[in-house]
């Protein structure tokens, strides 16, 4: 059986799918992945953790900006806008409050900087900056603290995430990560 569309256009009605209701769809198979959770740790111990792997690695390969003495910098495989970064402390800790000093201070002044540097290179228009404590509070991977670095331009909520439950970005994450990288 088929519909014509208003541009006159055939749609086949699949079975079980019911009428074609005629919106165009942006596939985005690459977030499979994250919903069937395959970064996840393991566990709570720092060989399953993805934030103690990726510090090893090469920083082009782990999507790494920079490096600092107990924190670091780095493109959240997932973002929610482009330029979402995390800033992680190297050491393996859940807790905000179990950080120490040094760590507390270079957490704050690596997010100061990468705010500086996403708005230089984007003009960002705001942030969302926040730690998710707890698998509770909506933390994905809740045994390695990271605190997120999420830029906002006014209108960046429209249709597609709203509706859609689709985020489109402009550039692959490696080219993301250089731009910000030199900028950095």
């Amino acid at each position: 059986m088929t519909a014509s569309g208003e541009a006159g256009d055939e749609f086949v009605e699949q079975d079980g799918a019911g009428v074609p209701d005629q919106l165009q769809r942006l596939w985005t198979p690459h977030r499979l992945a994250y919903i069937k959770g395959e970064n996840k740790p393991d566990g709570d111990g720092e060989g399953g953790c993805p934030f103690c792997r990726l510090a090893a690695l090469p920083d082009e390969q782990a999507l790494i900006l920079a490096r600092g003495e107990t924190v670091y910098a780095v493109l959240n495989l997932y973002p929610y806008n482009p330029g979402h970064l995390m800033v992680v402390p190297y050491r393996h800790v859940a807790d905000y409050p179990d950080l120490t000093d040094e760590e507390t201070v270079e957490l704050a002044r690596v997010t100061q900087h990468a705010m500086r540097v996403i708005r230089t290179v984007s003009d960002a228009h705001g942030f969302n900056i926040g730690l998710n404590q707890g698998v509770a509070a909506g933390a994905g991977i809740a045994a390695h603290l990271h605190q997120h670095v999420v830029p906002r331009w006014g209108g960046d909520s429209n249709f597609m995430p709203v509706v859609g439950h689709t985020k489109v970005l402009p550039q692959l994450l490696g080219q993301t990560r250089q731009l910000l990288a030199d900028a950095w």
